[in-house]
């Protein structure tokens, strides 16, 4: 199973309240109902351990797919591809990252 772990701030002007309401409504439900995702998880960023410094992002998503070639599938859906445009008008520059999990 990968993970695929997903970095991001909010667009400048962003209203934090509107991208976090669309989450729980809109993202968080749609992605885990697909058959490919075994689960979805949005961290928002508090702090940044021992510092008073600004995280370099304000969430952190974690994808767990099952199976890459199942998850190609599901995200190329005419459904999916409306989410992913609609996270895009939120997301400033995000990077997704593809992990192992090492245990």
């Amino acid at each position: 199973m990968k993970t695929l772990i997903v970095l991001f701030r909010l667009k400048p002007g962003t209203d934090v309240a509107t991208y976090e309401a669309w989450a729980r409504s809109t993202d968080l439900p749609i992605v885990r109902k697909l058959s490919s995702v075994a689960s979805f998880e949005i961290f928002r960023t508090a702090s940044l351990l021992g510092s008073d410094a600004r995280p370099p992002y304000d969430y952190v998503e974690m994808i767990e797919v099952r199976e890459m070639a199942a998850f190609g599938t599901d995200v190329a859906t005419e459904n999916m591809r409306r989410v992913a445009g609609e996270f895009r008008q939120f997301a400033d520059n995000p990077v997704f990252m593809l992990t192992d999990r090492l245990s």
